[in-house]
C-alpha cells in the first residue's frame, strides 16, 4: 500500500507534468487560433470576473419561497452560489454588486466607475472583497505578452489600422494599446514585426500580485503615487536616457492589477492626488507612467471600501463632486436576520480550532443581541417584535397574526444596520465564555454573562451601554426563558408531538362544528355530539381569546385550514401561528406543577427520578445537549421559571 507521502508526491509530479504540457507558448498566429475557437479569451476584466462568478450558478427566490415573501415583500431575489455558503443575510448588497459587474461586463457606464462598499466595521466588506479576488484567482489562464510588466492583452499587438478588419472578422473589439515597455521591445527587438512578439500564459494570484493590486491607507506625509503607478529605476538612469522605457519599474497597484482588480482599503483616508489617479483610471482607462513616458492603458475592476463616517466627511466637500460622480455605492450593513447571523458565527467557528460543546440556542441568543443592537427604534413595534419580523417570524397578538408590513418598517428609518454590535464583538465574547468554562462548553447562560461583561468593559458611551445591558438582562433574559420553558416541557412530556396534534385535531373538529352549527362525530364511539365550548375556550384563553372575539377566531381558523386543504397543502398543529402558540401554552401550563417538582426536588422518589432521567435523555438525544449543558439549563430553568412561591 502506497504511503501518504508517496501518494502526495505522486500528485505533485502529475500536477507539474500537467502544468508543463499545458503551458502555452506561441505567437500572434497561435493566439488568434485560440481566440477563434474561444472568443471569451480576450474578455476585459469586468466580464472575466462576472463570468467566473456566474459559472458557479444562480438561483432566484420568488413568490413560492417563504423567505422571499416574508423578508423581501414578494420581490424576486437572486442568490449567487459563489457567495451562498460564505455570506449570510447579504442578498441585496450582493445583488447590487453583481448588477454592477453585469453592466460593466457589457461595457456600460459602470465599466468606468469605482465600486464602493460602504459599511460599519466588521460587516464583511473586506471579506467580500477577498472573496471576489479569489474568484478572479480561480478564473484560470490569462494570455499575456511575454515579459510585459503589466501582463497586457496580446491583441494590443494588432496595429490601429488593422483593427477595423479584425473586429469585423472576429466580432471582438480591441481596446487599449501597448505599454511603453512592450512598444520599445516591438520596435527594437522584433523590428516592428508584431507577429514575432512571443505570447505566453499566466495566472492570477493574490499573494503573487498577479492581476491583483492593493492600495492600503497611507500616512499623508509619506504618500507617494509610485505606490499606484510604479517609479523610475534610479540604477538604470545611468545606462539609459530618462525617456527610455527601460528605466521604468512598473510595479504599482494599477500596474500589477491590470486585467484584474485594484483594491483601495479605507479609500478616503488617502490624499486627493491618489483619488484623482483612481478616477483617471476609471474614466479614461489610462494611468500616468512614471517620469516622461506616455499614459498606460488600464483594464481593471476598481473596488474600494470604507466606513460611513469617512464617506460622509468626503461627500460633504463640494470639491469632491467629480470623484463622487464616478462612484457606485453599495451599502454593506450588518446582518438583520438573526437566523442568518447564527450562520456567520457557525462559519467562523468551523474555520477555527474550536473543539467544545455549544449548547442549543447559545449562538441564537448571541445573534439576537447583535441584531437588537443594530435596529433603529420604530413607532410601530417594540425592538423584540421588530427583530422577529426581520427574521421572517409571525407575531401573534390577541390570537391574531399581527399584520406589520416589513417594507413599512424598513422605510421608516434610513440606513438601518449601519450601527450596532459587530460580529467580531460577539466572537470575542464566545472566546471569553469558553475560556471561563471549566467543562469545555458554552451555553446561552454563559454567553449572556460573557456579553454583559464585555459590554461593561468595552462600550464607552453610557447610553449605548445602558441599552445593550437592558437587552441582555431583561429582553433576552425573558425571551430565552420562554424558549427554555417550551423546550423543557417538550422534553418532559411523553409524546409531546402526538399530544399537540391530538389537541389540534380536536380543536378543528369542534371549531368547525361550532362555526357551521353542526354536530361533532366522536372519533372513538362515532356518536354525534355538540361542540365542546369548554374545551375550545381552554385552548383559546391561552392566547387571550375571550368573549365575543371567540367567534371570529374560530371562523378564521376554519376558513384558513379549509383554504390550505383546497390548495392541496398538508396541515398540522403548527400550520396556524395563533393556534400553535395556544397549544404550546396549553401543554406548558398542564405540566408546570409537575415540572417544578421534578426539576427542583432534592429527594425524588423512584417514579420522579425516572421521569427526570427520561427528560434529560430527551434533551441530549433530541435537542443536542450534553450531560453538563442539560444540567446547567435545567438548573437555570428551575431557579427562574418554577420558583417556590
Amino acid at each position: 500500500m502506497m504511503s501518504i507521502t508517496k501518494k502526495f508526491l505522486q500528485s505533485v509530479k502529475e500536477h507539474q507534468e500537467t502544468k508543463r504540457t499545458t503551458t502555452f507558448k506561441g505567437y500572434l498566429e497561435d493566439y488568434l487560433k485560440l481566440v477563434e475557437d474561444t472568443p471569451e479569451i480576450p474578455s476585459l476584466a469586468h466580464k472575466r470576473l462576472y463570468n467566473q462568478i456566474m459559472s458557479y450558478g444562480m438561483t432566484t427566490l420568488d413568490e413560492s419561497d417563504e423567505r422571499c415573501n416574508k423578508l423581501f415583500d414578494g420581490e424576486s431575489v437572486r442568490v449567487y452560489d459563489y457567495f451562498a455558503d460564505h455570506f449570510f443575510g447579504m442578498e441585496r448588497p450582493l445583488e447590487k454588486v453583481m448588477r454592477f459587474l453585469r453592466s460593466a461586463s457589457m461595457r456600460g457606464e459602470e465599466s468606468r466607475q469605482v465600486l464602493l462598499l460602504l459599511g460599519p466595521v466588521g460587516a464583511g466588506k473586506s471579506a467580500l472583497v477577498e472573496h471576489i479576488k479569489m474568484a478572479l484567482e480561480a478564473s484560470g489562464r490569462a494570455y499575456v505578452l511575454e515579459g510585459c510588466p503589466i501582463r497586457e492583452e496580446p491583441l494590443h499587438l494588432v496595429p490601429r489600422s488593422l483593427r477595423p478588419a479584425f473586429e469585423e472578422e472576429y466580432n471582438i473589439r480591441i481596446e487599449g494599446d501597448l505599454c511603453p515597455v512592450c512598444r520599445h521591445r516591438l520596435l527594437n527587438e522584433f523590428e516592428g514585426d508584431f507577429t514575432k512578439f512571443p505570447i505566453t500564459q499566466s495566472s492570477f494570484s493574490i499573494r503573487g500580485r498577479k492581476g491583483v493590486g492593493v492600495v492600503p491607507p497611507m500616512d499623508p506625509n509619506t504618500q507617494d503615487t509610485s505606490l499606484l503607478i510604479g517609479s523610475e529605476d534610479i540604477s538604470k538612469l545611468d545606462l539609459y536616457p530618462e525617456d527610455d522605457p527601460r528605466v521604468l519599474s512598473l510595479n504599482g497597484a494599477f500596474n500589477v492589477g491590470n486585467r484584474g482588480i485594484v483594491e483601495f482599503v479605507e479609500v478616503f483616508k488617502n490624499e486627493i492626488e491618489f483619488l484623482h489617479t483612481m478616477i483617471t483610471a476609471t474614466q479614461e482607462k489610462n494611468v500616468p507612467s512614471p517620469g516622461k513616458q506616455a499614459m498606460i492603458y488600464f483594464d481593471g475592476v476598481i473596488l474600494a471600501h470604507c466606513n460611513e463616517a469617512e464617506w460622509n466627511k468626503f461627500k460633504s466637500e463640494h470639491t469632491n463632486e467629480a470623484i463622487l460622480d464616478r462612484i457606485v455605492r453599495v451599502n454593506v450593513p450588518y446582518c438583520l436576520e438573526y437566523n442568518q447571523e447564527v450562520k456567520i458565527y457557525e462559519k467562523l467557528i468551523n474555520r477555527s480550532d474550536f473543539d467544545c460543546h455549544i449548547a442549543p440556542h447559545t449562538l441564537e441568543v448571541a445573534a439576537m443581541f447583535a441584531v437588537l443592537s443594530r435596529l433603529k427604534n420604530s413607532n410601530k413595534v417594540d425592538p423584540l417584535t421588530k427583530m422577529k419580523i426581520y427574521n421572517g417570524q409571525e407575531i401573534v397578538e390577541k390570537g391574531m397574526v399581527k399584520k406589520v408590513d416589513i417594507k413599512d418598517l424598513r422605510e421608516e428609518v434610513e440606513d438601518e444596520g449601519m450601527t450596532g454590535i459587530s460580529t467580531r464583538f460577539i466572537m470575542k465574547a464566545i472566546d471569553a465564555a469558553l475560556a471561563d468554562s471549566t467543562k469545555n462548553m458554552i451555553t446561552p447562560i454563559s454567553i449572556r454573562d460573557a456579553l454583559i461583561k464585555q459590554v461593561k468593559e468595552q462600550i464607552v458611551n453610557p447610553d449605548d451601554r445602558k441599552v445593550c445591558l437592558e437587552f441582555l438582562q431583561k429582553t433576552l433574559h425573558e425571551e430565552y426563558l420562554s424558549i427554555l420553558e417550551k423546550e423543557i416541557t417538550k422534553a418532559f412530556v411523553s409524546a409531546y408531538e402526538e399530544q399537540a396534534e391530538s389537541l389540534f385535531n380536536n380543536y378543528l373538529d369542534h371549531a368547525e362544528a361550532y362555526v357551521n352549527n353542526t354536530k361533532v362525530k366522536d372519533r372513538v364511539t362515532n356518536e354525534d355530539m355538540e361542540p365542546d365550548e369548554k374545551f375550545l375556550a381552554s385552548i383559546e384563553e391561552q392566547i387571550g381569546i375571550k368573549g365575543s372575539s371567540k367567534n371570529n377566531f374560530r371562523a378564521d381558523i376554519s376558513s384558513y385550514m379549509f383554504a390550505k386543504l383546497r390548495r392541496g397543502e398538508t396541515i398540522d398543529w403548527r400550520s396556524y401561528g395563533p393556534l400553535r402558540e395556544a397549544i404550546e401554552n396549553k401543554l406548558v401550563a398542564s405540566v408546570k406543577d409537575i415540572s417544578r417538582i421534578v426539576t427542583k426536588s432534592k429527594s425524588r422518589d423512584v417514579k420522579q427520578q425516572k421521569k427526570f432521567n427520561a427528560m434529560v435523555q430527551t434533551l441530549i438525544e433530541n435537542y443536542g445537549y450534553n450531560v453538563d449543558s442539560a444540567e446547567e439549563v435545567i438548573k437555570f430553568a428551575s431557579n427562574n421559571l418554577w420558583r417556590d412561591s
